[in-house]
């Protein structure tokens, strides 16, 4: 059996004890304390979880004009998970203990990379820890490197920002944009050196993606909430630098709305170029 979406701790718990246990990257992040998320993962992490750093594994390298996070070269990623010990067809799960922020970043980029077999903690690592299972601190035994290879992508795509700029006025596509209302609105912050977001686009916080205990909402609900905002359009999707734009990709694979498009430079990416166009206000 294998998990393409999500993956439940009982799920997990007992995948681990199979004959070919799952590959699990912990993603922990803090984006204003970037090494933070690997003193956790030391602190403590679910036992044989791989660190993936946001920053050094799961984004290839800003130059100042392509945003914080753009996507890394496909084969030092498919390197890196080798690696880790990743074979072909192995289950891999991803988590966070930020919602899944950061965790389908990896889901999404595993599929991009032809793996099928990826799935994201549902709860994260406060379930993992809630059901009571252990935690293991320390760096894990060195891993066997894998036969993985990059494969044929099994996401719709990507786009860049002429093309965005070009779906203003076409308006042949929505554009939802993941942040929070706030940052979205303009207000300002200390992420955004330009607050506002790009004309046309709609807001869909990733963090409506999930109920008040953090687990994911049901597929119908989710559906339902994407194609309101989509008015029968496809779907671009951002965030403030092509992260947690991944989670909306997630949240509408559940909900059985696959294809949707990926602008990874974002609007980290958008505001280096103050030429293009920015709208304020909540619409």
């Amino acid at each position: 059996m294998s998990w393409t979406t999500l993956i439940s701790v009982a799920e997990l718990s007992a995948a681990m004890q199979g004959a070919q246990p799952p590959l699990v990257l912990d993603c922990g992040f803090e984006l204003a304390k970037p090494d933070q998320g690997r003193t956790d993962y030391l602190a403590g992490h679910i036992p044989g979880a791989r660190y993936a750093h946001l920053d050094r594994d799961l984004s290839g390298r800003s130059d100042g004009t392509n945003g914080r996070h753009p996507l890394p070269d496909r084969d030092v990623l498919a390197g890196w998970l080798r690696a880790q010990g990743l074979h072909a067809g192995q289950q891999v799960v991803a988590y966070d203990a930020s919602g899944g922020a950061f965790a389908a970043r990896a889901w999404w980029l595993l599929r991009w990379l032809g793996h099928a077999e990826v799935a994201v903690l549902d709860g994260g690592r406060q379930a993992w820890v809630t059901i009571k299972h252990s935690l293991e601190g320390g760096e894990p035994a060195p891993a066997l490197a894998g036969d993985f290879a990059a494969g044929m992508p099994l996401v719709a795509g990507t786009v860049d920002a002429d093309e965005v700029q070009a779906n203003i006025a076409s308006a042949a596509a929505r554009v939802l944009d993941a942040r929070d209302p706030a940052r979205f609105r303009g207000d300002p912050n200390p992420l955004d050196p330009v607050a506002g977001h790009i004309p046309g686009a709609r807001n869909r916080f990733f963090r409506d993606n999930l109920d008040e205990a953090g687990q994911w909402r049901p597929a119908d609900d989710l559906r339902a909430d994407f194609l309101a905002l989509l008015d029968g359009a496809p779907a671009i999707l951002q965030c403030g630098s092509g992260v947690t734009a991944c989670h909306n990709a997630l949240a509408m694979e559940i909900a059985g709305l696959p294809g949707a498009l990926l602008y990874p430079g974002s609007w980290s990416e958008w505001i280096f170029d103050p030429a293009r166009p920015v709208a304020r206000g909540a619409d």
